[in-house]
């Protein structure tokens, strides 16, 4: 292991919150970008298989306890709190859209969204207040934080399933998709209904 590995592995152990590759750099005395990037590649194999890894989540490197094991470091009873539909369908918006305003998402889902529902996302730690639009009223926007990357084991928000596989794992509303089968069906109708009055003008 190089001076840098063990410089970048000591100073992510000793800190609190965790650190983009930018701020080791500057506490590390101003070492290159690459090279930190390379040293956390080389830690985070060697921590692949032990009972700690070394994870990014959001850009921001820490230390988190493997998966497999997290069960033996629990101590109190977890609380189940599952997220009633109109808080998921919130969250996915501004996950897949962000930065978004209160407007914009009931834009998006077509019905008014409770105050309520946006303060269970902030209260979770899974969306943040990421500042106000630049528009008449300067609306709040929301985006999501590294603690939704880290819940959802997501590296990045490029990371988030796209359209198909949410259809394959059926996360779709089955309405959702037979109402574009009506509507698609409708469509074909139409389209044979117009051709046949035009072979009727020609006969």
């Amino acid at each position: 292991m190089t001076d840098l590995e063990r410089a970048v592995e000591a100073t992510l152990f000793a800190s609190e919150e965790a650190m983009t590759v930018v701020e080791l750099a500057k506490h590390l005395g101003d070492a290159e970008n690459g090279a930190i990037r390379d040293a956390l590649s080389v830690l985070a194999e060697s921590y692949a298989k032990r009972g700690v890894n070394l994870v990014e989540r959001g850009k921001r490197w820490h230390f988190e306890t493997a998966p497999d094991l997290a069960h033996l470091l629990r101590r109190e009873k977890e609380q189940v709190r599952r997220l009633s539909r109109a808080g998921t369908e919130v969250l996915a918006i501004i996950a897949y859209h962000e930065p978004v305003s209160r407007a914009e998402i009931e834009s998006i889902r077509g019905v008014q969204t409770a105050k309520g529902t946006l303060d269970v996302l902030l209260e979770a730690g899974w969306v943040r207040v990421a500042g106000r639009r630049d528009v008449p009223g300067r609306p709040v926007i929301y985006a999501t934080t590294p603690e939704f990357l880290d819940h959802f084991g997501l590296t990045s928000r490029r990371d988030l399933p796209g359209i198909d596989e949410l259809r394959a794992a059926g996360l779709l509303d089955p309405v959702d998709d037979a109402y574009d089968e009506l509507t698609q069906s409708g469509s074909d109708e139409g389209e044979a209904a117009e051709e046949a009055r035009a072979e009727e003008k020609s006969d």
